[in-house]
C-alpha cells in the first residue's frame, strides 16, 4: 500500500473554476428592444432615464395642495449617466447590507464593477466570513464533520498513515455535504447574501496530515469562487425582478449601451481540523 501524498485535493464541485462562459458572466449583449420587451426593463432608475440620457427631479418651486410639482429633465452624458446609476446601485444595496463587519464589502464590489476591468475580486473580509461560516457550521452534513468522519475511517492507526481509500470516501461524503454558502437569514442583511449568497465552485484541499498517538491534525484549505453577475434567469425571477437594485444591476451589465463587466469573486480559508481514533462525531 503506497502512502498518500499531501497536499491533496479531496473535493471539487462539478461546476469548475473560472467559468467565463456562463450566462451570468456575459455583458453588453442585449439591445434596448430586448431589455424592454423580453425582460420588462422599463423602470430602471428612480433618478435617471438611461435610454434618453436624462435626469429627472421635481422643481424646487413651492408646492401646494392644488398644484403638482414640475418634473425637470436635464440631458446628461453617457459617463455621467453611468456614474449616477452606480451611485444609486450602491445606495440600494444598503437595504441588504446594513449590519455587521462585512457590510462594507458590497460597496467595494460595486466600485470594482464600475472600474470595468473584469479582473477577479479578493477581500480579506470575505475570506474571514468564509472561515467563520465553515467553523460555525454544526450541522451533521457540514464539510468539517464529513472530513473528520472520513479521516477517522481511512487512517491506518497501526502504521499512522492515510490509506488510498481517502479518494473514494471523501468524494462520496463531501458531494452530499453542505458546502459553505451565505444563505442564512442573517446573510440577508449583513452584506454576505448580496455579495455572494450561493457559490459557483468549491475546491477543498488537505494541505498536511499528521498522525500520532491515535490522534490526527489536518490543515485544510477551502478555495471558493462566485460570480458577481446576473444571468437571464435571475432577472426573470419574481424575487429578483421586484427589487430595483437587480433591474439596475442587470441593465448596467447586459445593456449594449454600457456593458459593465461582471467578475469572479475568489475566497480562501485555511482551517485546522483535529480528531482521534475513538472520537464521537
Amino acid at each position: 500500500m503506497s502512502a498518500v501524498i499531501f497536499p491533496k485535493i479531496i473535493f471539487k464541485t462539478r461546476r469548475w473554476m473560472d467559468d467565463y462562459s456562463s450566462d451570468d458572466m456575459r455583458y453588453g449583449d442585449l439591445t434596448e428592444s430586448q431589455l424592454r420587451n423580453d425582460f420588462r426593463l422599463t423602470d430602471i432608475s428612480a433618478h435617471v432615464d438611461p435610454w434618453r440620457l436624462t435626469t429627472f427631479h421635481a422643481s424646487p418651486q413651492r408646492q401646494s395642495l392644488f398644484y403638482s410639482p414640475t418634473i425637470i429633465q436635464e440631458k446628461i452624458t453617457p459617463a455621467r449617466c453611468a456614474s449616477l446609476l452606480f451611485d444609486e446601485f450602491r445606495q440600494l444595496a444598503r437595504m441588504f447590507s446594513f449590519y455587521g463587519p462585512y457590510q462594507h464589502v458590497i460597496g467595494e464590489m460595486i466600485t470594482h464593477m464600475q472600474k470595468n476591468s473584469g479582473m477577479p475580486f479578493r477581500s480579506s473580509s470575505l475570506d474571514a466570513a468564509l472561515r467563520e461560516q465553515i467553523m460555525s457550521d454544526t450541522r451533521e452534513k457540514s464539510t468539517i464533520k464529513r472530513i473528520k468522519l472520513v479521516l477517522q475511517q481511512v487512517i491506518d492507526w497501526g502504521s499512522n498513515e492515510c490509506t488510498e481509500r481517502i479518494d473514494a470516501r471523501m468524494d462520496l461524503m463531501l458531494k452530499d455535504s453542505y458546502l459553505p454558502k451565505f444563505m442564512r437569514f442573517k446573510d440577508s442583511f449583513n452584506g454576505l447574501g448580496i455579495t455572494v449568497h450561493d457559490t459557483c465552485a468549491t475546491h477543498i484541499t488537505i494541505d498536511s496530515l499528521a498522525i500520532n498517538n491515535n490522534c490526527y491534525r489536518a490543515i485544510v484549505t477551502y478555495n471558493v469562487q462566485d460570480h458577481f453577475g446576473l444571468d437571464k434567469h435571475d432577472i426573470r425571477s419574481k424575487v429578483f425582478y421586484q427589487f430595483r437594485l437587480f433591474r439596475l444591476w442587470f441593465y448596467l451589465q447586459r445593456s449594449q449601451q454600457f456593458g459593465y463587466r461582471p467578475f469572479m469573486t475568489n475566497m480562501q480559508a485555511t482551517v485546522e481540523i483535529t480528531g482521534g481514533r475513538d472520537e464521537k462525531i
